[in-house]
Protein backbone atom coordinates (compact mmCIF):
# COMPACT_ATOMS: atom_id res chain seq x y z
CA UNK A 1 0.00 0.00 0.00
CA UNK A 2 1.28 3.47 -0.90
CA UNK A 3 2.38 5.38 2.19
CA UNK A 4 2.53 8.88 0.73
CA UNK A 5 0.74 8.96 -2.64
CA UNK A 6 1.85 12.41 -3.70
CA UNK A 7 5.52 12.13 -2.75
CA UNK A 8 5.98 10.96 -6.34
CA UNK A 9 5.52 14.52 -7.61
CA UNK A 10 8.99 16.00 -8.11
CA UNK A 11 10.03 19.37 -9.56
CA UNK A 12 8.70 18.78 -13.08
CA UNK A 13 7.75 15.13 -13.44
CA UNK A 14 6.44 12.14 -11.50
CA UNK A 15 8.86 9.59 -10.07
CA UNK A 16 8.42 7.23 -7.16
CA UNK A 17 9.20 3.89 -5.62
CA UNK A 18 6.61 1.32 -6.58
CA UNK A 19 4.09 0.36 -3.88
CA UNK A 20 5.50 3.06 -1.57
CA UNK A 21 5.01 6.23 -3.61
CA UNK A 22 3.39 5.08 -6.85
CA UNK A 23 0.82 2.43 -7.72
CA UNK A 24 -2.25 1.94 -9.93
CA UNK A 25 -4.54 4.03 -7.70
CA UNK A 26 -2.15 6.96 -7.77
CA UNK A 27 -1.69 6.61 -11.53
CA UNK A 28 -5.47 6.67 -12.01
CA UNK A 29 -5.77 9.86 -9.96
CA UNK A 30 -2.97 11.55 -11.89
CA UNK A 31 -4.57 10.66 -15.23
CA UNK A 32 -7.95 11.91 -14.13
CA UNK A 33 -6.53 15.05 -12.52
CA UNK A 34 -4.49 15.89 -15.64
CA UNK A 35 -7.58 15.52 -17.85
CA UNK A 36 -9.71 17.74 -15.61
CA UNK A 37 -7.04 20.37 -14.94
CA UNK A 38 -6.15 20.83 -18.60
CA UNK A 39 -9.80 20.55 -19.71
CA UNK A 40 -9.03 18.33 -22.69
CA UNK A 41 -10.96 15.92 -24.87
CA UNK A 42 -8.10 13.71 -26.15
CA UNK A 43 -4.94 12.34 -24.53
CA UNK A 44 -1.98 10.20 -25.60
CA UNK A 45 -0.61 7.42 -23.37
CA UNK A 46 2.58 5.42 -23.92
CA UNK A 47 4.94 3.46 -21.70
CA UNK A 48 8.53 2.23 -21.45
CA UNK A 49 9.84 -1.34 -21.14
CA UNK A 50 9.54 -1.70 -17.35
CA UNK A 51 7.36 -4.53 -16.07
CA UNK A 52 5.11 -2.16 -14.12
CA UNK A 53 4.64 0.33 -16.96
CA UNK A 54 1.74 -1.29 -18.89
CA UNK A 55 -0.22 -1.66 -15.63
CA UNK A 56 0.29 1.97 -14.67
CA UNK A 57 -0.53 3.05 -18.23
CA UNK A 58 -3.84 1.20 -18.06
CA UNK A 59 -4.66 3.02 -14.81
CA UNK A 60 -3.94 6.40 -16.45
CA UNK A 61 -6.10 5.39 -19.42
CA UNK A 62 -8.97 4.54 -17.06
CA UNK A 63 -8.53 7.92 -15.38
CA UNK A 64 -8.77 9.65 -18.75
CA UNK A 65 -11.82 7.63 -19.74
CA UNK A 66 -13.67 8.36 -16.51
CA UNK A 67 -12.99 12.06 -17.10
CA UNK A 68 -14.69 11.73 -20.50
CA UNK A 69 -11.41 11.94 -22.43
CA UNK A 70 -10.71 9.85 -25.52
CA UNK A 71 -7.39 8.00 -25.31
CA UNK A 72 -4.92 7.55 -28.14
CA UNK A 73 -3.05 4.47 -26.99
CA UNK A 74 0.42 3.98 -28.49
CA UNK A 75 1.73 1.14 -26.28
CA UNK A 76 5.45 0.54 -25.82
CA UNK A 77 7.02 3.81 -26.88
CA UNK A 78 9.64 6.36 -25.96
CA UNK A 79 8.98 9.72 -24.37
CA UNK A 80 9.78 11.53 -27.61
CA UNK A 81 7.20 9.40 -29.42
CA UNK A 82 4.51 10.46 -26.94
CA UNK A 83 5.53 14.12 -27.27
CA UNK A 84 5.44 13.85 -31.06
CA UNK A 85 2.05 12.13 -31.04
CA UNK A 86 0.50 14.92 -28.96
CA UNK A 87 1.27 17.41 -31.74
CA UNK A 88 0.87 15.18 -34.78
CA UNK A 89 -2.41 13.65 -33.58
CA UNK A 90 -3.74 16.93 -32.14
CA UNK A 91 -4.15 15.77 -28.53
CA UNK A 92 -4.47 17.93 -25.44
CA UNK A 93 -2.07 15.99 -23.21
CA UNK A 94 0.49 13.22 -23.40
CA UNK A 95 1.68 10.95 -20.60
CA UNK A 96 4.63 8.61 -20.91
CA UNK A 97 4.92 6.03 -18.13
CA UNK A 98 8.65 5.85 -17.45
CA UNK A 99 11.27 6.03 -14.75
CA UNK A 100 13.93 6.72 -17.38
CA UNK A 101 17.29 5.70 -15.89
CA UNK A 102 16.12 5.23 -12.29
CA UNK A 103 16.48 1.84 -10.52
CA UNK A 104 14.17 -1.00 -11.50
CA UNK A 105 11.94 -0.65 -8.41
CA UNK A 106 10.90 2.86 -9.54
CA UNK A 107 8.52 4.21 -12.12
CA UNK A 108 7.02 7.57 -13.03
CA UNK A 109 5.46 9.81 -15.66
CA UNK A 110 6.48 12.57 -18.03
CA UNK A 111 3.64 14.87 -19.03
CA UNK A 112 3.18 17.48 -21.75
CA UNK A 113 0.15 19.48 -22.83
CA UNK A 114 -1.13 20.49 -26.28
CA UNK A 115 1.49 21.22 -28.97
CA UNK A 116 3.87 19.11 -26.84
CA UNK A 117 4.51 22.05 -24.51
CA UNK A 118 5.73 21.47 -20.96
CA UNK A 119 3.28 22.05 -18.14
CA UNK A 120 3.57 25.33 -16.29
CA UNK A 121 4.49 25.15 -12.61
CA UNK A 122 0.90 26.08 -11.76
CA UNK A 123 -0.60 23.40 -14.00
CA UNK A 124 1.67 20.75 -12.53
CA UNK A 125 0.81 21.85 -8.98
CA UNK A 126 -2.92 21.97 -9.80
CA UNK A 127 -2.77 18.36 -11.03
CA UNK A 128 -1.04 17.34 -7.80
CA UNK A 129 -3.54 19.16 -5.60
CA UNK A 130 -6.56 17.75 -7.44
CA UNK A 131 -5.15 14.23 -7.21
CA UNK A 132 -4.57 14.77 -3.47
CA UNK A 133 -8.10 16.01 -2.88
CA UNK A 134 -9.61 13.28 -5.05
CA UNK A 135 -12.38 15.76 -5.86
CA UNK A 136 -13.20 14.94 -9.47
CA UNK A 137 -16.10 16.24 -11.54
CA UNK A 138 -18.32 13.42 -12.78
CA UNK A 139 -18.33 13.06 -16.55
CA UNK A 140 -21.46 12.39 -18.60
CA UNK A 141 -19.55 10.04 -20.88
CA UNK A 142 -16.77 7.46 -20.82
CA UNK A 143 -13.89 8.20 -23.16
CA UNK A 144 -13.02 5.90 -26.04
CA UNK A 145 -9.70 4.06 -26.37
CA UNK A 146 -8.23 4.20 -29.87
CA UNK A 147 -5.12 2.31 -30.95
CA UNK A 148 -2.75 4.77 -32.65
CA UNK A 149 0.53 2.89 -32.23
CA UNK A 150 1.35 2.50 -35.92
CA UNK A 151 0.22 6.02 -36.82
CA UNK A 152 2.19 7.60 -33.99
CA UNK A 153 5.38 5.72 -34.86
CA UNK A 154 5.09 6.50 -38.56
CA UNK A 155 4.62 10.23 -37.97
CA UNK A 156 7.48 10.26 -35.45
CA UNK A 157 9.89 8.64 -37.91
CA UNK A 158 8.78 10.98 -40.69
CA UNK A 159 9.48 13.92 -38.38
CA UNK A 160 12.98 12.64 -37.56
CA UNK A 161 13.82 12.18 -41.23
CA UNK A 162 12.51 15.65 -42.09
CA UNK A 163 15.55 17.13 -40.33
CA UNK A 164 18.02 15.69 -42.84
CA UNK A 165 18.67 15.40 -46.56
CA UNK A 166 18.67 11.62 -47.01
CA UNK A 167 20.33 11.89 -50.42
CA UNK A 168 23.49 13.13 -48.70
CA UNK A 169 23.77 10.24 -46.26
CA UNK A 170 26.82 8.02 -46.75
CA UNK A 171 27.12 4.39 -45.61
CA UNK A 172 28.50 4.23 -42.07
CA UNK A 173 28.88 1.35 -39.66
CA UNK A 174 27.07 2.43 -36.49
CA UNK A 175 26.79 0.56 -33.19
CA UNK A 176 23.40 1.18 -31.58
CA UNK A 177 22.85 0.21 -27.95
CA UNK A 178 19.16 0.36 -27.00
CA UNK A 179 19.84 -0.82 -23.45
CA UNK A 180 16.93 -3.32 -23.61
CA UNK A 181 14.65 -0.30 -23.40
CA UNK A 182 12.07 1.18 -25.75
CA UNK A 183 14.40 2.36 -28.53
CA UNK A 184 14.97 -0.93 -30.37
CA UNK A 185 11.60 -1.15 -32.11
CA UNK A 186 11.87 2.43 -33.32
CA UNK A 187 15.36 1.84 -34.69
CA UNK A 188 13.97 -1.14 -36.64
CA UNK A 189 11.24 1.00 -38.21
CA UNK A 190 13.68 3.83 -38.89
CA UNK A 191 16.02 1.41 -40.63
CA UNK A 192 13.14 0.03 -42.73
CA UNK A 193 12.18 3.53 -43.85
CA UNK A 194 15.77 4.47 -44.70
CA UNK A 195 16.24 1.32 -46.78
CA UNK A 196 12.89 1.90 -48.49
CA UNK A 197 14.10 5.40 -49.40
CA UNK A 198 17.26 3.98 -50.96
CA UNK A 199 19.66 4.72 -48.09
CA UNK A 200 22.33 2.10 -47.41
CA UNK A 201 22.57 1.36 -43.69
CA UNK A 202 24.90 -0.75 -41.55
CA UNK A 203 23.65 -0.87 -37.97
CA UNK A 204 25.22 -3.16 -35.39
CA UNK A 205 22.72 -3.78 -32.59
CA UNK A 206 23.53 -4.19 -28.90
CA UNK A 207 20.99 -5.00 -26.14
CA UNK A 208 18.42 -4.35 -28.83
CA UNK A 209 15.24 -6.06 -27.67
CA UNK A 210 13.05 -4.65 -24.86
CA UNK A 211 13.46 -6.67 -21.66
CA UNK A 212 11.74 -5.60 -18.44
CA UNK A 213 14.36 -7.39 -16.34
CA UNK A 214 17.14 -5.22 -17.85
CA UNK A 215 19.66 -8.09 -17.86
CA UNK A 216 22.45 -5.73 -18.90
CA UNK A 217 21.69 -3.12 -16.24
CA UNK A 218 19.37 -0.12 -16.17
CA UNK A 219 19.98 1.77 -19.45
CA UNK A 220 21.88 4.79 -18.19
CA UNK A 221 24.87 5.59 -20.43
CA UNK A 222 25.99 8.32 -18.04
CA UNK A 223 27.32 5.58 -15.76
CA UNK A 224 30.85 4.66 -16.79
CA UNK A 225 30.27 0.97 -16.15
CA UNK A 226 27.40 1.03 -18.66
CA UNK A 227 29.55 2.51 -21.42
CA UNK A 228 31.96 -0.39 -21.70
CA UNK A 229 29.74 -2.69 -23.77
CA UNK A 230 29.12 0.03 -26.36
CA UNK A 231 32.76 1.07 -26.44
CA UNK A 232 34.03 -2.48 -26.74
CA UNK A 233 31.68 -3.34 -29.59
CA UNK A 234 32.68 -0.21 -31.52
CA UNK A 235 36.32 -1.26 -31.32
CA UNK A 236 35.57 -4.90 -32.12
CA UNK A 237 33.45 -4.03 -35.16
CA UNK A 238 35.72 -1.15 -36.24
CA UNK A 239 32.58 0.97 -36.42
CA UNK A 240 32.50 4.63 -37.44
CA UNK A 241 30.76 5.65 -34.20
CA UNK A 242 28.24 4.47 -31.64
CA UNK A 243 24.99 5.58 -30.03
CA UNK A 244 23.61 4.50 -26.64
CA UNK A 245 20.06 5.30 -25.52
CA UNK A 246 18.51 5.55 -22.08
CA UNK A 247 15.36 3.59 -21.22
CA UNK A 248 12.74 5.91 -22.71
CA UNK A 249 15.15 7.22 -25.38
CA UNK A 250 14.60 10.90 -24.74
CA UNK A 251 18.38 11.04 -24.45
CA UNK A 252 21.14 9.43 -26.47
CA UNK A 253 24.89 9.50 -26.00
CA UNK A 254 27.57 9.29 -28.66
CA UNK A 255 30.90 7.47 -28.89
CA UNK A 256 33.64 8.09 -31.45
CA UNK A 257 35.33 5.51 -33.70
CA UNK A 258 37.79 4.63 -30.92
CA UNK A 259 34.98 3.91 -28.47
CA UNK A 260 35.52 7.13 -26.51
CA UNK A 261 32.46 8.62 -24.83
CA UNK A 262 31.68 12.12 -26.16
CA UNK A 263 30.50 14.56 -23.46
CA UNK A 264 27.02 15.92 -24.15
CA UNK A 265 28.07 19.58 -24.35
CA UNK A 266 30.09 18.82 -27.48
CA UNK A 267 27.13 17.06 -29.07
CA UNK A 268 24.85 20.04 -28.29
CA UNK A 269 27.36 22.37 -29.94
CA UNK A 270 27.61 20.13 -32.99
CA UNK A 271 23.83 19.91 -33.37
CA UNK A 272 23.37 23.65 -32.83
CA UNK A 273 25.82 24.39 -35.63
CA UNK A 274 24.15 21.87 -37.96
CA UNK A 275 20.64 23.24 -37.40
CA UNK A 276 21.75 26.87 -37.61
CA UNK A 277 23.46 26.16 -40.93
CA UNK A 278 20.13 24.89 -42.26
CA UNK A 279 18.59 28.29 -41.57
CA UNK A 280 21.28 30.34 -43.30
Amino acid sequence: MVKNPLACFKAYDVRGKLKEELDEKVAYKIGRAAAQTLNIDTGVVGYDARESSPILAQAVIKGFQDAGVNVLKIGLAGTEEVYSAVTELNAGVGIEITASHNPIEYNGMKIVKSSSQPLSEKEFLDIKLLAERNNFVDSKRVGLVIDKKQKARATYIDKILSFIDQSKLIPLKIVINSGNGAAGQVIDKLNEKLVLNGVKTHFVYLHHNPDSSFPNGIPNPLLEENRKSTSNLIKKEKADFGVAFDGDFDRCFLFDQLGNFIPSEYVVGFLAKAFLNKEI
